[in-house]
């Protein structure tokens, strides 16, 4: 289910929720889109539409309803009363893949505080990793008041553990990066949409094995490897980290602080951008907003436009975007297939010609501060 609010990007045929929904295992059978001028405080869409959605759910035999938007708790619930259905928004879907996907530690652990920061503000009761429990006879409150106060306690105390466990992790993270940085090394972080071919990229220029794969959010844990660029520019660190997509959760972005660490404390920023995709100049501004939200905007980037072997017959990649600029800045670009290796050795030069630069500016003496000089002979 969307609903057009009038606001930019509005996925008129719910691709992107119909691809998220497959990735978490799920079958879409039905979509259905209504526009408003705002939300219905009570259920979001009006009773009317709430109604048409039961009678299509019914027609399908669906056993869970999906909101392209975030719905609130009230919203949610009284949802699930008037369809009879479980109801779920975008934000709890995003959440779900993740922690099927999640593999590390840290990639667990940062999920779970997502899910728990989510679920503090509903207290739902079919979560089957709580542990239920009922009310006797004369607690105070009665059973149903009681379960809540043990959920609440429940979710508080895991927020807390969790985060003091995220602390240990990024703590023995900042110091390997302090490790990286003593020995020079350029660091380079490959950043872009979910499924723009970051990790098919990533394995094709370090001859790594990472996950890769044609669907959303197939990379979820950061890699790094060395990757050598010939005799000037010498080896640097090439890092994989989680792609981005529109109105990813904020708890996600802070619960990931960690893992995007790896992006801002880039010398270089790799935006891979799926060049396929008629939706590409959205999304380059949706990676633009996350990277300036976790502080990484004023970084150095070169836009990498991927996937030139799935361009429509007839699309020149010099068509794709003649310039692009960034705070005023022109970014500049290299067309590339991750998949057959075109243009793979124009992008090794390019990144070859800015390490070898970045370096021959750290060799430099800095310049003479003119009012430490002395009084001229």
């Amino acid at each position: 289910m969307g609903v057009d609010f009038g606001l930019p990007h509005f996925d008129a045929q719910l691709e992107e929720l119909g691809l998220l929904a497959q990735t978490a295992g799920l079958e879409p059978v039905a979509r259905l889109t209504c526009s408003r001028k705002v939300p219905d405080a009570a259920l979001f869409v009006g009773s009317g539409k709430a109604d048409e959605i039961r009678t299509l759910a019914e027609m399908h035999g669906a056993q869970e309803v999906l909101f392209d938007q975030a719905l609130s708790p009230a919203q949610q619930r009284n949802l699930e009363r008037h369809i009879g259905l479980p109801v779920n928004d975008r934000t709890l879907l995003i959440l779900e893949i993740f922690a099927q996907r999640a593999r590390s530690h840290e990639g667990k652990l940062q999920v779970e505080l997502a899910r728990l920061q989510y679920l503090s503000t509903r207290l739902v009761r079919r979560w089957s990793h709580l542990e239920r429990q009922r009310g006797g006879i004369g607690t105070r409150g009665g059973p149903g008041e009681r379960q809540i106060e043990l959920d609440r306690r429940m979710i508080e105390e895991g927020i807390k553990r969790t985060r003091e466990r995220l602390v240990r992790v990024k703590r023995q993270r900042s110091t390997q990066r302090r490790q990286r940085a003593r020995r020079e090394t350029f660091n380079i972080s490959l950043v872009g949409y979910t499924n723009a071919g970051k990790s098919t990229l990533f394995n094709a220029l370090v001859k790594a094995r990472a996950y890769a794969a044609d669907q959303l959010f197939a990379t979820l844990d950061t890699t790094t490897r060395q990757l050598y660029l010939g005799p000037e520019a010498g080896s640097v660190s090439l890092s994989d980290t989680v792609g981005f997509i529109r109105d990813l959760p904020h708890g996600l972005v802070d619960a990931f602080e960690a893992t995007l660490q790896e992006a801002v404390d880039a010398d270089l920023l790799l935006h891979v951008v799926d060049a396929a995709n008629p939706g590409y100049p959205e999304q380059i501004a949706q990676v633009q907003s996350v990277l300036a939200e976790i502080g990484a905007a004023d970084i150095a980037q070169l836009l990498v436009f991927n996937k030139l072997d799935a361009l429509p017959a007839g699309v020149r990649p010099s068509e794709l975007l003649d310039s692009y600029e960034l705070d005023g800045r022109q970014v500049p670009r290299v067309f590339v297939s991750a998949q057959t290796g075109a243009g793979m050795p124009l992008l090794r030069e390019q990144l070859a010609q800015r390490v070898a630069g970045h370096r021959e500016r750290r060799a430099m003496p800095p310049a003479a501060d003119p009012e430490l000089a002395g009084p001229a002979d």
